[in-house]
């Protein structure tokens, strides 16, 4: 049940690099499980001199976050509405760099309620068994 990023690339907005998942591994209703590599890649848009920072692992959960609302929606027979980040919470760090990690971060994301482009989810980033970020974000629908 493989999703490639060409896949991915047609449910989220995000485009060219800023494309950060690489593939969808599994999901279902409730949760999405991804992995990417673009973390050590030295083109990452989101890269300061050269380093990528740990705050971009928030990036990443939100990206499986809306990569999961636009495979629920094309389940539903629909389209996703576009939504932005409206909120971050109990966001926790457990490293200080992305790029220094040189296994393929995966990003486990569970949808907790809500409906099309106004939801919350939960989501954990790690590399095998080190845990790399948590956090809970809050996406709402664009007006």
């Amino acid at each position: 049940m493989s999703i490639p990023k060409s896949e991915i690339r047609t449910l989220i907005p995000h485009s060219g690099l800023m494309c950060l998942l690489d593939e969808v591994t599994q999901w279902d209703d409730r949760s999405i499980v991804s992995i990417t590599n673009t973390h050590r890649d030295p083109a990452n848009p989101l890269r300061r001199q050269g380093r990528l920072s740990a705050v971009h692992a928030f990036e990443y959960g939100a990206q499986a976050a809306a990569v999961h609302g636009g495979l629920r929606a094309r389940a539903a027979g629909t389209i996703a509405p576009p939504g932005y980040l409206a909120a971050l919470r109990d966001g926790r760090l457990y490293v200080t760099r992305l790029d220094y990690i040189h296994l393929p971060l995966r990003i486990c994301a569970r949808h907790l309620f809500g409906e099309g482009a106004n939801t919350v989810y939960e989501f954990i980033v790690s590399a095998a068994t080190v845990l790399v970020a948590e956090a809970r974000v809050t996406i709402v629908e664009r007006a």
